[in-house]
């Protein structure tokens, strides 16, 4: 038996109500260029809308204009979608409250998660959106779930809950010193001055 080997997330579809909708909140809100429309080729009534989240890969939504937006929560059960969340710069991040609160969008405020900060609100049509901004750069050569793994293996060695600022900053410095050859004779910590 064999794995079907993921690389990466190719699109997430979502159902929608009308086209403009789904436009002004995925564009207008989100940023996300509007990139091309076709007919849902499963259901013809449905429009199929694509946009862009900023890595090149995909966010649809099937849009109907018999559909009205009803806000409510989506559902939360076993088997659905609890939230999406979209990386964004720490610029952006930091300005987020200020212009969710400007649209009068009810959000939860900044949430810290130890390796990443996060805003909570819901698109629409209740769909809970996070916008997540990791507080770490990964070292050339490495990707954040690579920082990530390294400040996991540490923190549970260290019988640590949750993955804080030290860890990271432990995980960047021990893939660094395992991929980065040096002439030095020791790599420990000193204290020139």
């Amino acid at each position: 038996m064999r794995k079907l080997q993921s690389q990466g997330v190719h699109h997430i579809t979502l159902v929608g109500a009308g086209r403009q909708t789904s436009i002004d909140f995925w564009e207008g809100v989100l940023g996300m260029p509007f990139i091309f429309e076709q007919p849902n080729l499963d259901k013809a009534s449905e429009s199929h809308l694509y946009f862009d989240p900023g890595d090149g890969r995909l966010i649809t939504v099937f849009t109907d204009e018999s559909r009205t937006p009803v806000k409510r929560r989506t559902p939360t059960d076993i088997g659905c979608v609890h939230h999406i969340a979209f990386s964004v710069s720490r610029v952006t991040f930091l300005q987020a409250v200020a212009r969710l609160d400007e649209r009068g969008i009810k959000h939860s405020g900044v949430k810290d998660r130890g390796f990443m900060d996060s805003i909570y609100f819901e698109d629409p049509l209740g769909l809970l959106i996070e916008l997540a901004s990791y507080r770490f750069e990964p070292p050339a050569g490495f990707t954040h779930a690579d920082v990530l793994m390294e400040a996991h293996k540490i923190r549970v060695a260290r019988g640590d809950y949750n993955i804080a600022e030290l860890h990271l900053a432990d995980a960047i410095e021990a893939l660094v010193e395992r991929s980065r050859e040096t002439l030095s004779e020791s790599r420990v910590p000193k204290n020139p001055y």
